[in-house]
């Protein structure tokens, strides 16, 4: 392609009130070489952007109705990166370097512009478009090979996860990820903090169920020398130190509910005062939440503020249980064993078919983080060459029926141990199982959970869907 092909591919939108700057700034970029097209101020330039996306705007920042700051905040609003050049006035230079740094424009220009100057910056422009856009299809492709970052799977319910991943990304929008115990949840949010344009800035990932509800507001928001018994120095909280990052708030039904209300002012407000403090810290941070469970019952159950959930539930994520996608465990083995491989040491090729099968008749309670202890320990056993049923856990049968009318798994804690024959059905074995570690545990939820190697939430989730089944048993009796 020639050099003169090459430019009037580029296409220029200039949006400026004065009509005779706009024709005349109009003629100086056709002349140029490049594709011109006008708009007669920001609202305008928006509506014909959304119809038919330009490679680079030429902006005036002072305008009637919208001006050139609140087309750029509406650009980036709607996830529109396209680069943006402003012009401003003479002695108006430090709100044109406020706007670079700010608004995230390209560049500014000052009045009156200068043709080769101009001719510089929208060739610049152009080619940062080029690579945005080169960027975008890129992640695309990877998305649909069923791998984006970290999250591995092709299976139809991945790839519709890599799609909404795709179309948040590039948005400042608050999205919500919901999913059981060990799907992934965070691997989510980084994977849309990477894809963002936020991805050079800082990722903080907060657990809301972790701290109580004074540490929690200082973790958040900060606090002063003296704010509090212990606070011997000024600390900044999480929303500072991820401004023009991102923030995960994980398990964010399990927040206390007066942390809750604070933290909707900071949302709205995009303010936060440290615990002890006087002033208020302005932040740009994109927040994402995630949960376990469900948002409506903790809404239901008054855990979770329903002001609070509507102001992050903008996009919603779900992901799916391991047992939903039991296709995807083989290429989810091979990635962790390469993981654990370089942690380890170690020198594990693949899993043995056998093996495959046990994964793939295992339901999975604590989904893919589970699947990687199962996997850690085994690499670890195995040290080199292919993983056999040889070097899984003892206590680790995979739902496997075996021939054996009473084989004995067994499940260690500390000194004590916990038995239980291996039955004709899956969900028979798991409900004896759980309710025989309830009964070792004296019925403490924390202590079994942590035999099981789920969560507290996941093993209460389980004990309603064992409870649901066993009603249904009875009344299907009583007919």
């Amino acid at each position: 392609m020639s050099m003169s092909n090459k430019l009037s591919s580029i296409r220029v939108l200039v949006v400026d009130d004065d009509e005779a700057q706009r024709n005349l700034l109009m003629e100086m970029v056709a002349e140029q070489g490049f594709a011109a097209e006008s708009a007669a101020d920001g609202k305008e330039a928006l509506a014909q952007q959304s119809r038919t996306p330009v490679d680079v705007i030429v902006s005036d920042l002072v305008m009637p109705g919208m001006d050139g700051f609140e087309l750029l905040r509406s650009l980036e609003a709607n996830g529109d990166r396209t680069p943006t050049i402003v012009l401003t006035a003479f002695g108006s230079i430090e709100k044109a370097i406020s706007v670079v740094h700010d608004l995230r424009a390209f560049w500014f220009l000052e009045k009156p512009v200068q043709p080769r100057i101009l001719r510089t910056l929208v060739e610049r422009a152009a080619m940062q478009k080029r690579l945005i856009d080169e960027t975008r299809i890129l992640n695309r492709q990877l998305s649909h090979r069923g791998v984006l970052s970290d999250l591995v799977g092709s299976t139809p319910a991945m790839r519709q996860v890599y799609s909404l991943i795709s179309q948040v990304a590039p948005t400042s929008a608050a999205v919500l990820i919901t999913g059981e115990s060990g799907t992934g949840k965070e691997l989510v949010a980084r994977a849309i903090h990477r894809s963002s344009p936020r991805a050079a800035g800082p990722f903080i990932a907060v657990n809301c169920a972790a701290m109580p509800e004074t540490l929690m507001e200082s973790e958040l928001f900060g606090h002063e020398k003296g704010a509090f018994t212990g606070a011997v120095e000024r600390h900044a909280g999480c929303f500072e130190q991820a401004h023009n990052g991102t923030v995960l708030l994980d398990e964010i039904g399990d927040m206390p509910v007066g942390t809750q209300a604070k933290l909707l002012r900071v949302l709205e407000d995009r303010y936060v005062r440290r615990l002890g403090g006087k002033m208020d810290i302005p932040v740009d941070v994109r927040v994402i939440a995630a949960t376990n469970h469900s948002p409506e019952e903790s809404i239901r159950d008054k855990k979770l503020r329903e002001d609070l959930y509507y102001r992050l539930n903008v996009f919603r994520i779900e992901l799916p249980p391991l047992r939903d996608r039991k296709d995807d465990i083989p290429a989810i083995c091979e990635a962790i064993l390469s993981n654990l491989n370089q942690k380890h040491g170690c020198h594990v090729g693949g899993v043995s078919p056998e093996v495959l099968d046990a994964f793939r008749g295992a339901s999975w309670p604590g989904n893919v983080r589970q699947l990687r202890n199962v996997l850690e320990r085994a690499v670890i056993v195995a040290g080199d060459g292919t993983l056999t049923m040889h070097h899984l856990s003892p206590g680790w049968s995979g739902g496997v029926v075996r021939p054996a009318a009473a084989e004995v798994v067994q499940m260690p804690e500390t000194q004590d141990s916990i038995r239980i024959r291996v039955g004709p059905q899956m969900r028979e074995i798991e409900e004896e199982y759980v309710k025989l570690v309830l009964k070792h545990t004296n019925n403490n939820k924390t202590r079994a959970a942590k035999i099981l190697g789920i969560s507290i939430r996941t093993l209460q989730n389980r004990l309603g869907e064992l409870a649901s089944a066993e009603a249904a048993r009875v009344a299907s009796m009583t007919h």
